[in-house]
């Protein structure tokens, strides 16, 4: 049975801290860069939404289901978003990929693809997960291509399954990786950070 802790994940210049209400004027700043809350289907908080949203985010945690992270530049010593497991459920030993959202001027950069990395690593490597899922609005065009980027596999699209956070309801594009799989979708991330310019090891075979 897993058991996800707080752990502080890096490499290739983004690293991944546990969330905290010390991150709170990054992560206004990191919305601000697009304004990304005008953006209906996600859950990016307004500036003076954001000790609610980390708040939130903590409750989750304490309650067993979340587990936060901020997203660092470290050159840059910023704040540029979010993600968090999420659905956590231990006794199938599976956990969510979701939250997650970077500001305007890091999209469509190596930042996306190294994160994923970083916490498909700990959940299948570290956690010992059978299974990671993630979903996202079917509104969410692009980060519906962004998981299938990945390597994702479509599970289906969930009607009516979830809410907005302006509460009108969400159909939900789900999607997971298997144990099994994983080794193929690592290959597959590493390749494309190599297409990034991310040189760090030799290209993969």
């Amino acid at each position: 049975m897993i058991d996800p802790v707080p752990a502080t994940l890096e490499a290739h210049g983004v690293r991944l801290e546990p969330l905290t209400l010390d991150h709170r004027d990054g992560l206004q700043a990191a919305a601000r860069d697009g304004e990304l809350w005008r953006l209906f289907f996600t859950f990016v908080p307004e500036p003076d939404e954001t000790t609610a949203y980390i708040e939130q985010a903590l409750e989750g945690h304490e309650a067993g289901h979340m587990l936060p992270w901020a997203v660092r530049d470290v050159a840059a010593d910023a704040i540029i978003g979010s993600t968090r497991f999420h659905d956590i459920v231990p006794e199938v030993d599976r956990v969510e990929i979701g939250y997650t959202w970077y500001s305007a001027s890091y999209q469509r950069s190596h930042v996306n693809t190294t994160c994923k990395l970083l916490l498909l690593e700990y959940a299948f490597d570290r956690l010992g997960c059978a299974v990671v899922g993630l979903r996202t609005d079917i509104h969410n065009l692009r980060s519906q291509r962004a998981i299938e980027a990945l390597g994702a596999k479509k599970d289906g699209v969930l009607r009516h399954h979830s809410a907005r956070k302006d509460g009108s309801p969400r159909d939900d594009v789900m999607y997971s990786i298997l144990l099994h799989e994983w080794a193929g979708v690592r290959r597959h991330l590493e390749t494309r950070l190599w297409r990034y310019g991310v040189r760090a090891a030799d290209p993969p075979s």
